[in-house]
């Protein structure tokens, strides 16, 4: 159910009229103070508030500010509606932390616009939002099957992001990527524990059956549309790929492999030899750095390699990030359109 709206006014006719105005299609809760409103508020968790400001004991300004103070309500959009109508106090109004400002007498097609349009952007919100938890909760459910690699899906992330910066990407694409790479190995939901996990070397039919999480990953994310599950996708088929084109699953070549790809299968192979593995402990530094070295030209792509150990400062500060506990990884709404 929709949660309602809530309108404040200390005056009965306003509140008969806004009723008349959007009662047919709104459900609707009233105050008709500031303390009622903040109170309201708390209890119906509305959808968006239209509020008075002229008001007796707490101003409607006071209020808007509480609403905002409070991590429980500062999401709340809020329309002050009044007959206040000079520059200073529409600005006053804003400044307060509201979204809109109507003046009185109210104009009924003016309010249903205003509400309709500030109720379908806090749906667009929610929708993102949504979206932001799935694809985190997507990357969650691969490195729940690989439990030993920690926090491995984040950290890589954020140095492909860092990365694709260096390359010359559009800051959106970099969030983008950021939020894609997590999922790159989502195909291991697949592979038997026995072979994810085992601590030897693997032999042929387990590595036959290990590759085939490439595909398996594309397959899943690659029933989406959405950009950014494309990029996913695309990630998730192609960073195994080589430089030389040994890789696997498609044997591509040089700039044959999307750059994407090429970009994760840095960060991927650094972050992995740098922390333990069930298979190997945690390499020193330059041990790593000189393996990505020697991969230049044949695993990796060489000029993305060299901004790689260009950029080394910022991966370690990235990593150094990570070692600490961390909060669920924060939000990308704003990126370009999904």
């Amino acid at each position: 159910m929709t949660a309602p709206i809530l309108i404040v006014d200390d005056e009965p006719a306003n509140l008969a009229l806004l009723r008349q105005i959007l009662g047919p299609d709104y459900s609707l809760v009233f105050a008709r103070n500031g303390a009622e409103a903040l109170t309201a508020a708390h209890k119906h968790r509305p959808s968006l508030v239209l509020l008075d400001i002229e008001m007796p004991g707490i101003s409607g300004y006071e209020v808007c500010r509480a609403l905002k103070a409070n991590p429980a309500t500062e999401g709340i959009p809020v329309i002050f509606v009044t007959s206040l109508s000079e520059v200073g106090n529409e600005t006053a109004g804003f400044d307060a932390g509201a979204v809109d400002y109507i003046v009185k007498p109210v104009s009924p097609p003016i309010v249903r616009a205003r509400v309709r349009t500030h109720l379908s952007l806090v749906s667009a919100k929610q929708l993102a939002q949504s979206y932001d938890d799935a694809i985190y909760m997507l990357g969650e459910a691969s490195e729940f099957k690989d439990t030993d690699t920690g926090t491995h899906i984040w950290r890589m992330a954020a140095y492909s992001s860092a990365l694709a910066q260096a390359a010359g990407w559009e800051h959106a694409a970099c969030l983008q990527l950021e939020m894609a790479a997590p999922m790159h190995d989502i195909g291991k939901l697949a592979v038997p524990d026995a072979i994810l996990h085992k601590p030897g070397k693997l032999d042929a039919q387990e590595w036959a059956v290990m590759q085939t999480h490439c595909e398996t990953g594309y397959k899943i994310l690659s029933k989406s549309s959405a950009p950014l599950l494309h990029m996913a996708a695309t990630v998730a088929r192609y960073h195994h790929e080589r430089w030389d084109g040994t890789g696997y699953p498609c044997n591509l070549a040089g700039e044959d492999i999307p750059e994407m790809a090429r970009i994760v299968a840095i960060a991927d192979v650094f972050d992995a030899l740098s922390t333990v593995r069930p298979y190997k402990e945690a390499w020193p530094l330059e041990r790593v750095l000189q393996t990505l070295r020697e991969g230049a030209g044949s695993h990796f792509d060489p000029r993305l390699l060299a901004l790689f150990l260009e950029i080394m400062p910022t991966i370690l500060e990235i990593r150094e990030h990570w070692q600490k506990p961390q909060p669920t990884p924060e939000s990308h709404s704003d990126l370009a359109p999904l």
